[in-house]
């Protein structure tokens, strides 16, 4: 097979055919338009580059479709590559499926971000986090004040990831019907709370984060932060930056699940490496969005019985 056959195949074979074809399955909640996630039993492949690109979110593994057979067929390239030939008859001709590129240039990330406004009570971002997600009017109220959110397209949420010096770099896009990263944004973190604070609690999404922060009240000593389900090079970076402070607890607040524990892991090394505590806070359902929603339930069901609702403590793992 010549370079060119090889990068036909390769433009028309798409890595989401392959892993259909070797029993993965669409988790369709937690993939985007950009980034979308493919699960096997507790094995995750994360496609991306328009079915071009995959990576391995529990290790380092990525690369094109013919690494991808490489890595699950446990084959060479040459074998790798034959494999992947024979779907060709499958797949749809690329400009079926090939990302159009816009011909204007787009706004940059900050003047797209100060174009929108904050939440307001009775807006339609601020109906979908406190009624559909069921987080308090106090947390939204204080995430807005901060900053950290802004109301995006059709009453999603756009929550905003920041450098060292405050910075936005891009945000993390959640609504009823839609779930991404802002197009030409940076993932590095979401912050909500003091700048100083000591304790630091990791999650995996700004929603979990601001959910976490409903359980604790807020507290004055923690800054809640979410790495918008990546782990970037930046992302480790400001996560080390603010570990290496005097007296800090790093709280690893991510899911209940494969992927929780591994990023769970990679922030037990940070703290080992640079000297600080560290906690694992595990959320009793797979994430604290869904602990929070029924706890809320919960509230409505022992009220409509006529008994008093109570607050219910984050479970540590």
């Amino acid at each position: 097979m010549n370079r060119k056959e090889i990068e036909e195949i390769r433009n028309r074979v798409a890595c989401e055919t392959v892993l259909e074809t070797s029993g993965f399955a669409i988790d369709v909640k937690e993939s985007s338009r950009r980034a979308q996630k493919f699960r096997r039993g507790s094995e995750i492949i994360i496609v991306t580059h328009d079915g071009r690109g995959w990576f391995d979110p529990l290790s380092d593994a990525k690369g094109d479709v013919f690494s991808l057979v490489a890595l699950l067929d446990h084959v060479g390239f040459a074998e790798a590559a034959s494999r992947v030939a024979a779907h060709r008859g499958s797949c749809p001709p690329p400009s079926t499926w090939k990302k159009t590129m816009s011909k204007s240039p787009r706004a940059s990330v900050l003047t797209r971000w100060e174009q929108r406004k904050r939440p307001e009570p009775g807006s339609e971002v601020w109906k979908y986090l406190c009624w559909t997600r069921g987080l308090p009017f106090s947390v939204v109220r204080e995430a807005a004040r901060e900053g950290a959110l802004r109301e995006g397209p059709y009453g999603s949420m756009w929550a905003a990831h920041v450098n060292d010096d405050g910075a936005v770099t891009g945000w993390e896009e959640r609504g009823p019907d839609w779930r991404g990263f802002s197009t030409g944004g940076s993932k590095i973190l979401f912050r909500l709370g003091s700048s100083d604070a000591t304790r630091l609690c990791v999650t995996e999404a700004a929603i979990d984060a601001m959910s976490l922060a409903a359980f604790e009240g807020l507290r004055d000593s923690s800054l809640y932060l979410s790495t918008g389900g990546g782990w970037a090079p930046a992302t480790e970076a400001a996560v080390r930056k603010l570990a290496a402070r005097p007296g800090v607890v790093l709280v690893a607040a991510t899911d209940a699940n494969s992927q929780g524990e591994t990023f769970a892991g990679r922030l037990r090394d940070i703290a080992d490496e640079v000297g600080c505590d560290w906690l694992r806070l595990t959320p009793p359902a797979e994430d604290w969005n869904d602990v929070l929603k029924a706890r809320e339930e919960g509230k409505t069901m022992r009220a409509g019985r006529g008994g008093l609702p109570h607050a219910r403590q984050p479970h540590q793992g």
